[in-house]
């Protein structure tokens, strides 16, 4: 029995032997590159033959550039304005801003977000097919600020300042009396990722002040998707009226194309893509 068990000992100690040997030349191997493979990870990839895969791909492999309309990213909005449709529409009936005008607003907030975020895309919105309602410095669907959220509401009651739209916006956002901490309660309006009412709501009365604005200065800029989507991006206090306004704002890259952020919500404006958002 000792022999035997010496045997087997022995044998179990020369394969944790070959073992060790065996790794130590894989990793001598990996240093020195003997174990490389030439050609490029989508030549490798290609071997296999394509990937299936349910969003849009760029078209574009070699340079990775696509429009955006073929984006992963722009796949998610997509499903997202389907599931806020009825939300969308009601907000519309409400301030008189068409669908269209709302969700060019809202595509590059969007699209910036997404592209800026990938981990979080990828883990979470792309399954579920969502819109991100942000939480930090920018706020809900549309990325509006608090400091700005609460503009909306001054300029929505004050019938001296050159942005207020009209008697009927501020009765939409009034507070319940029983509200007695209302930065809390504004927080929470924008940023409640189950209902994007206020969101978008507050990103539509936006869009009536900076109209009122130009319009008391003798400009009508409420079909000008790309000047509205702008000033949207570019805030109130840059917010100047004038006969030649252009179409700019924050960079926005997406399939591998930088556009500015009034260029990007004019292309869907000027899309096929949700004809049911009507102008």
């Amino acid at each position: 029995m000792k022999t035997i068990s010496k045997h087997i000992l022995i044998v179990i100690v020369a394969i944790f032997a070959c073992i060790g040997v065996l790794f130590s030349l894989v990793f001598i191997g990996m240093q020195f590159g003997i174990f490389d493979v030439r050609g490029t990870i989508a030549d490798r990839n290609a071997f296999f033959g394509p990937a299936a895969s349910s969003s849009p791909v760029c078209v574009d492999t070699k340079k990775q550039i696509c429009d955006w309309t073929e984006t992963p990213e722009w796949a998610v909005i997509k499903a997202g304005f389907l599931k806020d449709q009825t939300i969308i529409e009601r907000v519309s009936t409400e301030t008189g801003v068409p669908p269209r005008i709302i969700a060019s607003v809202v595509v590059p907030e969007q699209i910036r977000f997404f592209t800026s975020e990938r981990e979080i895309f990828k883990r979470y919105f792309e399954p579920l097919k969502i819109l991100g309602s942000m939480s930090k410095f920018s706020l809900g669907i549309s990325g509006i600020k608090q400091d700005t959220a609460s503009m909306i509401e001054e300029f929505a009651a004050s019938t001296t300042s050159a942005f207020y739209p009209g008697p009927e916006m501020s009765a939409l956002i009034v507070y319940p009396t029983s509200v007695t901490d209302r930065n809390a309660e504004l927080f929470n309006r924008l940023t409640d990722a189950k209902n994007h009412y206020y969101s978008y709501l507050y990103t539509a009365i936006y869009i009536k002040e900076i109209e009122a604005q130009w319009k008391n200065a003798g400009y009508d800029i409420s079909q000008n998707p790309g000047v509205i989507t702008t000033l949207f991006n570019i805030g109130f206090q840059n917010s100047h009226p004038n006969a030649n306004p252009e179409s700019g704002g924050s960079p926005v890259t997406t399939g591998g194309t930088v556009y500015n952020y009034g260029k990007l919500g004019t292309n869907f404006y000027n899309s096929n893509e949700l004809p049911m958002f009507s102008k």
